[in-house]
C-alpha cells in the first residue's frame, strides 16, 4: 500500500511494507481525466495547475484538522501502469476504506450549506441527483468506511454517514443496518447485496463485476478486456466459494442462461434472505457440462 504523507513541503508518496499507520482516504468521483493528479505527476513532483490538486489540498488540511499525517487519493497513490498493482489494489480496495480511520466524500456536482432540522426532503432530493451515489465503485466505499464525512463542491460539511444514514438508506437501498455498522455483509443474502449495484453505472463492462469484489469477499484475477465475461467469472467465484445459492434467483429473460448478464438483473432482488433450514442440505459444483445443483424444494 503507497500512502501520502504531510510534510512542511506538500505531500509525500510513502510505501507502506507492514500495518498502516492511521490514514483519511477520499472517496470521489473522476473529473476531466487530464486534470487528476496521478501517481506520475507525484513522481515527478505534482502539477499544482490540475483541477484535481485541490482534492489534495483539501484531504491534506481535513486529515490535519483530525490529527492524521497519511492520506490515500486513488488517483496518485496506484501505479496504474502496472498491472500487478492495480490488481493488488483493485481487490484490497475494500479493506483498505473499512481501514481507514476517516473517509472524506467529495460531491462535486452538489453546493448546499449544512442541512438543518426540516429540510432532510430537501436534502434527499439534491443529494439523489449527485453522480457519487450513482457510481458503481462507490458503493463498496460508502459501505466498507465506518466514518464517513461528505462535503459539497466548496468542500463545505454536508454531514456525515451516521447523520444521513436514512437518506443515505432512501437513495441507495442498502439497509440503514449496514450503513450503521449494525450487522455484517455475511449475514445478508448475495442477491440483495448484488442489488444494491443493480443501477449503478461503470465506465468500463468489466468493472461491474470487480468494483464488487469487497462486498462479496471474493478475488479475482483482472483481465481489462475480457467485457461481460468479468460478471460472469465472479459467479463463477460465488459458486465455488459462497454457501448462499441466492445468486441464482435473479429475473430471468429468455435465453439468458443459469447466470446473470450483469447486475441490473438482481434489481428485483432487494427483499430476498439467506435461510438456513435445519436437516436440509444444498450444494452446487460448474462442471465441464454446466452446472450441477441440489436444493430443497
Amino acid at each position: 500500500m503507497r500512502l501520502l504523507r504531510l510534510e512542511d513541503g506538500g505531500l509525500e508518496l510513502k510505501n507502506v511494507d507492514s500495518k498502516a499507520p492511521p490514514y483519511a482516504i477520499l472517496s470521489h468521483t473522476w473529473g476531466v481525466p487530464e486534470e487528476e493528479v496521478t501517481f506520475g505527476d507525484m513522481m515527478k513532483g505534482a502539477d499544482k495547475s490540475k483541477g484535481g490538486y485541490r482534492k489534495l489540498t483539501f484531504c491534506e488540511r481535513q486529515a490535519a484538522k483530525d490529527g492524521l499525517q497519511y492520506i490515500w487519493v486513488d488517483t496518485c497513490c496506484i501505479d496504474k501502469a502496472s498491472s500487478a498493482e492495480l490488481s493488488e489494489a483493485i481487490n484490497s480496495m475494500f479493506s483498505w476504506y473499512k481501514n481507514a480511520v476517516r473517509c472524506y466524500v467529495y460531491l462535486s456536482d452538489i453546493s448546499i450549506v449544512a442541512p438543518t432540522l426540516g429540510e432532510e426532503d430537501s436534502l434527499r432530493s439534491r443529494l439523489q441527483n449527485c453522480s457519487w451515489f450513482t457510481r458503481g465503485w462507490t458503493l463498496q466505499e460508502l459501505i466498507a468506511a465506518e466514518d464517513v464525512t461528505f462535503f459539497d463542491c466548496d468542500w463545505r460539511l454536508i454531514g456525515s454517514k451516521k447523520s444521513l444514514v436514512e437518506t443515505i438508506s432512501a437513495i441507495t437501498g442498502v439497509d440503514s443496518l449496514v450503513l450503521s455498522y449494525c450487522c455484517e455483509l455475511h449475514e445478508l443474502s448475495v442477491a440483495k447485496r448484488l442489488s444494491w449495484a443493480a443501477s449503478r453505472q461503470i465506465t468500463r463492462i468489466e468493472d461491474q463485476a470487480y468494483c464488487l469484489l469487497g462486498l462479496l469477499n471474493v478475488n479475482m484475477t483482472l483481465i481489462y478486456g475480457e467485457g461481460g465475461k468479468a460478471f460472469k467469472r465472479l459467479q463463477d467465484e460465488l459458486i465455488r466459494k459462497s454457501a448462499d445459492g441466492s445468486f441464482f434467483l435473479w429475473f430471468r429473460g429468455m435465453d439468458t442462461g443459469i447466470l446473470a448478464p450483469s447486475p441490473s438483473y438482481f434489481h428485483p432482488c432487494g427483499k430476498i434472505v439467506q435461510t438456513h433450514i435445519n436437516g436440509i442440505s444444498h450444494s452446487w459444483e460448474m462442471t465441464h457440462r454446466g452446472l450441477r445443483l441440489t436444493l430443497p424444494l
